[in-house]
Parts: C-alpha cells; sequence; structure tokens
C-alpha cells in the first residue's frame, strides 16, 4: 500500500516564487574565528615576559596550548548548539564536520598543554620529565579548581576515543550520541580552572571579562536553541503519529499530524530529529527528511529500516506522541542560482528530493529528477513523482539494475545525452555515500561547476 499526499496551496506558492540564492556565511565565520584565535595568540604574547631558558620555553608552550584549546572548546560547543543561522545557512553537514575536526584539534591541544604546563612546573621543582605524574597529582591535590580540570579532561579523552572511526561504527548510535552529549559537562568542569589558574587571567581582568562573555554566550544559546526552542515547538504543534503506510518492502512513511505544521518554519528538503515516544523508543533520536513539503495539520516522513530505530517505526501506533527538533539543514531552495534545475536521488534519498521537486520554483520544463534504485520495485513514492512531473511539466527518469543485476550507467558521457546542458543546471544530490560520491564526480566531468552542486552528507 501506498500513500499520497496531494499538493497543498503553501506548496503551490513555492513554485511561483522567484529565484533568490543566498550566500553561504561560511567564509566571513571561519575569518571570525581565524581572528579570534590571533586575539588568544596576542593575548599570550604579550603575557610572556621571557623566553630565556627551557624552563620558561616550556611553560609558555603549555600556556599557549591551553589558551587555545580553551578557545576551541567553545567553538566546539557552539556548533552542537544548532544555531538556526548555522544549519540552515552553512549546512548541518559542514557544520558537522567543524565539530569533529575542532573536536580533534581541542582534545590534541589539551593533551599537549597538560603535558607540557605539568613537565615545565617539573623543571620549575627541580624535577625532571619522568616525574610529570607526580607532578600532576600534586598540582591536581594544591591549585584550585584542578579537580574539576581532571574530570573533564579525562572526559575529553574518552569522548575522542569513542569518536574514533573503527570504534564509532561499532558502537550502537545511540549510545555514542548520549555520552557526546558529555562534552558540555566536560567543558563546564574544565572552564573554571582557565580563570583561577591561567596567567592571563589572573594578570588582564578584561581578558577574564571576554572569557565569560565568549562561554556565557556559548552556554545561552546552547540552553535557548537545544532546550527552549524545542519545548516551544513541541508545546506549540502537539505533533502524533496519525498512520503508518508501507511505501515499498522494507520502507515506511509516518504520517503526523499537528497543529499550525506549515508555522513551523520548515523548508522542502530539510530535516527534524525524531523522537517517538513509545516503548523503547523514548530515549533515541535521529534524523530524518521529510518526504512532503509541511502541509497546515501534516508532516511526512519516509525512512527505510536500516537499524533498530528506522525498523521500529513500522510497528508506531497511531496516536503515539512525537518530540521533535528542528528542522535543520540547507538543502533548500535558496540554494539554488540558475533556472534549470537536476534533482538526483539515490535509494531513500529520495524523501527530501520528492519534497523538493514538488516545491521548487520553475516553469514547465525547468525541473529535471533522476531516481535511483536496485529495482522498479524499490522505486518508493513513485507514483506520487509521476503526478508531481505531469502537473509541473517535469521531467522525470529512473536508473535501475538489468535483470542479470548489471548496473546502470551514470557517467559524464549519460549525463550529456540525457541533459546535454546539463552544465546551466543546478544540481541537488541526495544519497548513500558511495553513490553520492559517485554521481557527484560524473556531474563534475560533465561539466557542472562544483558550486551548483548541493548536497549534505553525514560521514564524518
Amino acid at each position: 500500500m501506498t500513500t499520497t499526499i496531494a499538493g497543498g496551496r503553501a506548496a503551490r506558492r513555492q513554485t511561483m516564487r522567484r529565484i533568490r540564492p543566498r550566500r553561504s556565511p561560511a567564509v566571513p565565520l571561519l575569518l571570525a574565528v581565524a581572528a579570534g584565535a590571533a586575539g588568544v595568540i596576542w593575548l599570550w604574547w604579550s603575557n610572556t615576559p621571557s623566553l630565556a631558558d627551557t624552563t620558561a620555553q616550556v611553560i609558555a608552550a603549555g600556556r599557549i596550548t591551553g589558551l587555545l584549546g580553551g578557545y576551541l572548546m567553545a567553538l566546539v560547543v557552539l556548533q552542537m548548539a544548532r544555531v538556526p543561522a548555522l544549519e540552515r545557512r552553512v549546512g548541518s553537514d559542514r557544520v558537522a564536520r567543524w565539530h569533529a575536526m575542532s573536536g580533534r584539534y581541542t582534545l590534541c591541544l589539551v593533551v599537549a598543554h597538560v603535558v607540557l604546563i605539568m613537565y615545565g612546573y617539573a623543571l620549575q621543582a627541580g624535577l625532571t620529565f619522568a616525574d610529570i605524574v607526580q607532578q600532576t597529582v600534586d598540582s591536581v591535590n594544591q591549585l584550585p579548581d584542578m579537580g574539576k580540570a581532571a574530570i573533564g579532561t579525562g572526559l575529553l579523552v574518552f569522548i575522542g576515543l569513542i569518536s574514533i572511526g573503527p570504534v564509532r561504527r561499532v558502537i550502537p548510535y545511540d549510545l555514542w550520541y548520549h555520552v557526546h552529549l558529555l562534552t558540555y559537562a566536560a567543558t563546564f568542569l574544565t572552564f573554571w580552572h582557565q580563570l583561577s589558574t591561567g596567567n592571563e587571567f589572573v594578570v588582564e581582568p578584561a581578558a577574564k571579562t571576554v572569557w565569560y562573555a565568549l562561554y556565557g554566550s556559548v552556554t545561552a544559546l546552547v540552553l535557548w536553541y537545544r532546550v527552549f526552542t524545542p519545548i516551544r515547538l513541541n508545546m506549540r504543534h502537539r505533533l502524533r503519529v496519525e498512520a503508518v503506510i508501507e511505501e515499498t518492502p522494507g520502507i515506511v512513511s509516518v504520517l503526523m499530524s499537528g497543529r499550525k505544521l506549515h508555522r513551523m518554519g520548515a523548508e522542502a528538503g530539510q530535516f527534524f530529529r525524531w523522537r517517538f515516544l513509545a516503548p523503547g523508543m523514548r530515549f533515541s533520536s535521529h534524523p530524518y527528511s521529510l518526504s512532503a513539503a509541511p502541509r497546515p495539520n501534516m508532516l511526512r516522513i519516509t525512512v527505510k529500516a536500516i537499524g533498530d530505530h528506522s525498523s521500529a517505526l513500522r510497528d508506531l501506533e497511531p496516536g503515539t506522541r512525537v518530540w521533535a527538533e528542528g528542522p535543520y539543514g540547507a538543502l533548500t531552495a535558496a540554494k539554488r542560482s540558475r533556472g534549470k534545475v537536476l534533482l538526483v536521488a539515490g535509494g531513500v534519498g529520495i524523501t527530501p528530493m520528492r519534497a523538493l521537486f514538488e516545491t521548487l520554483p520553475g516553469a514547465a520544463g525547468d525541473l529535471t529528477l533522476l531516481y535511483r534504485a536496485n529495482s522498479t520495485q524499490d522505486l518508493a513514492l513513485w507514483d506520487e513523482l509521476a503526478a508531481i512531473a505531469n502537473e509541473r511539466g517535469a521531467r522525470l527518469m529512473y536508473a535501475v539494475n538489468s535483470p542479470d543485476g548489471e548496473r546502470p550507467d551514470i557517467s559524464p558521457e549519460s549525463l550529456r545525452r540525457k541533459l546535454p546542458d546539463i552544465d546551466d543546471h543546478d544540481v541537488f544530490l541526495c544519497g548513500p555515500p558511495g553513490f553520492a560520491q559517485g554521481v557527484y564526480e560524473a556531474l563534475r566531468g560533465a561539466g557542472v561547476p562544483a558550486r551548483r552542486i548541493h548536497h549534505e552528507s553525514f560521514e564524518m
């Protein structure tokens, strides 16, 4: 059985909007981060009177690694805050990559800070490198806030270890996600010793004020967007499961009803983090894209069963309460810069593409959707796609394996045969990582500039 979501008035209005591409603020943000790091280095240098001997050099190196580590730690938490300006303008996938990279740098700086500063203190006391452990124990016992800092550092190391690729892949997603939230506790525990023992903050009251402002602002953003905003959204819209429909074997659509759902601020191409308040699912929160434009009283996601959480969706009962966080993601019409658009979907990647196919501004002939699946039986939502293509005068194509299992040719040459002017298209791409990478390379080979290939990937 399949379900059809008819185009709503809001979706039809969206197709008539003018093309107004928005620039990503990524470059200005990166420049601002670099300027902040330069300010931290200047603060360190202006409070470093001498590097005359080995002891002074080691302690100075420990101070600058600590300062930069503290600065990056605030940014790591900021990247977890789900700030709309980052999530919807820069892109959730890019922010996730920034977060992973910043986390690695932060952990390296923090470990270097501990080793260097303890070694420097040991040299001051006439000890050797072999005495670092004893020096660390003495510092934790004697210096203010060092006990909390030691616990916070231990948490950071633990989080870093379980985030290593091979380890991350064997840990259940829910366990990794909830352990990862301990980053907040680690940041809180390590913050205080920076002010009480950091030379720069002891001698520069203005620096202490700036540090309080930095961490205070990040804390406020986390509380607002990770706590208060989701509470307000769910109290206002009161989502419940309306129905669960099997689209194709292993793929289900979950329809959710609520109040004034079109006012949630969601756009086609975006996703929410969904928590279904059913037995065994209350503590699991997973990201799924909208598979249709929001209606005033209905939202829909379409999910392939590839894990415990996604497999359990088929057993949801009507009336089950739903807790949503979002919307997130930048794979929206705002990315578009050309009149013509090619949408490429692989497997369940059709979900955001189906919503965009319905709502992207454009006249007849402007839109083309290429849908890759293993077989025609795996083409989820095909009836809806055909209806949208017929209504909008769009082109709908599919690429499936041959009866003997041979995969279809998606190469620069085949793409140019299907769309001779493909180099004048914007391309929206969604699918499994291997598929997305292969199509991206084929598009580049067909002459599509990288800046006009829009996709989001969450492989870290």
